[in-house]
């Protein structure tokens, strides 16, 4: 798939397509916040929100332009945001605002990741759970074992529903490639 085809593709909320897009981009993104942020787990945190206000608001891309580039504009704003709020020492989550439109990312279909994760051992795939961050195993649990839904899941962890998303997908793939790994 090329990316002019998945930004398409994903302006009509293809699950494939939003996949695509975030692991073609996901070290591009989070490699930017990493020389900025010299903490992984905040550069981490901004690529996540980076790419739930890109999917949020994809049908506003301008494919006049890289979408590499649009990604890192998105993402230097939410830094900018990151260090402003930081320095007023504010708790609220700044994209509280953008939950009301938050874009529907369809999951009708299982994905080859969702397929691997249900033909593990049991056993086998929790052992594979505990080698991810605590985070992305909180989310599966949440997801995979507690059947939360993402508005759930949303409230549990006090953030915003597109950012579970984008989690929850991250968290899948990497736990896909542990399993693979073997």
């Amino acid at each position: 798939m090329e990316i002019k085809e998945a930004v398409q593709k994903a302006k009509n909320n293809d699950q494939k397509a939003f996949s695509f897009l975030l692991d073609t981009f996901w070290d591009d993104v989070f490699g930017f916040q990493l020389k900025r942020m010299e903490n992984e787990n905040d550069a981490e945190d901004i690529t996540i929100q980076t790419f739930s206000r890109a999917f949020d608001k994809i049908e506003t891309y301008n494919p006049d332009y890289k979408f590499k580039t649009w990604l890192i504009a998105i993402s230097k704003n939410i830094h900018i945001d990151f260090i402003r709020k930081k320095k007023k020492s504010i708790n609220e989550d700044l994209s509280n605002e953008n939950e009301q439109r938050v874009l529907e990312i369809l999951d009708t279909s299982p994905s080859p990741e969702d397929k691997i994760i249900t033909e593990q051992n049991l056993v086998k795939l929790l052992k594979d759970i505990k080698k991810l961050k605590p985070h992305y195993q909180e989310v599966i649990n949440l997801r995979f074992f507690q059947e939360l839904s993402y508005k759930e899941i949303s409230k549990e962890l006090s953030e915003p529903i597109n950012n579970v998303k984008v989690k929850l997908l991250r968290a899948k793939k990497l736990l896909a490639e542990i399993i693979l790994s073997k």
